[in-house]
C-alpha cells in the first residue's frame, strides 16, 4: 500500500482507512439507535451508509473501480464479488434488501426484528477492517497500481462523509 496522503477535497481520501472504519462503526451505532426508537427508515439508511463507509477503508488499500463511488454501489458490488467469502456477500444482500416503511404506513415491528440487519452491517465493516489490516506493513507500491494511495488525521470529518 502506498503512503496515505490526505486530500480533504477527495471523496475517498478525506479520511484514513482507520478513520473510515471508526466512522462506519459510529454510523452503525446511530442507525441501531434510530431503529430502536422506531425510525426504521433512518435505521435502514444508516446501516447502508455504515456498510459503505467501512468499504471506503478497503477501497483505499485495494482500489477497485467496479465498486463505484457511492456507499450503496460499494455494497452492491461486494454482494456479487466472488473474491469475498459467501458470508460477506450474504451480509451485503441483507443490508441491501432492508427496507424502511413506505409512505405513511405504520409498521408494527418487534424490538429486535432489525437486529439481523445491524449484525450484517457490522459483518461488512469487519470484513473491510480485515482487508485494511491485511495490508498494514506492506511496502509502498507504485502509484496507479491496484492498491490506492492514501496520512493520519482527525475523524471529526467522518460525520460529514456524504457522497451518495
Amino acid at each position: 500500500m502506498t503512503e496515505f496522503r490526505r486530500d480533504k477535497t477527495h471523496w475517498l481520501h478525506r479520511l484514513t482507512p482507520d478513520e473510515w472504519i471508526a466512522a462506519a462503526l459510529g454510523e452503525v451505532a446511530r442507525a441501531e439507535k434510530a431503529w430502536g426508537v422506531g425510525d426504521a427508515r433512518g435505521g435502514v439508511v444508516g446501516l447502508k451508509r455504515a456498510a459503505g463507509m467501512g468499504l471506503n477503508a478497503a477501497l483505499i488499500v485495494e482500489r477497485d473501480e467496479t465498486w463505484g463511488r457511492t456507499y450503496v454501489e460499494h455494497v452492491e458490488a461486494l454482494s456479487r464479488d466472488p473474491r469475498v467469502p459467501e458470508a460477506v456477500r450474504h451480509a451485503c444482500r441483507v443490508v441491501l434488501e432492508a427496507k424502511g416503511p413506505a409512505g405513511d404506513v405504520v409498521s408494527l415491528r418487534t424490538p429486535r426484528g432489525h437486529q439481523h440487519v445491524v449484525e450484517a452491517a457490522r459483518d461488512i465493516v469487519a470484513h473491510a477492517w480485515a482487508v485494511v489490516k491485511r495490508h498494514e506493513g506492506e511496502p509502498p507500491t507504485a502509484s496507479g497500481s491496484a492498491n490506492a494511495s492514501g496520512d493520519a488525521s482527525d475523524a471529526s470529518d467522518a460525520s460529514d462523509a456524504k457522497h451518495d
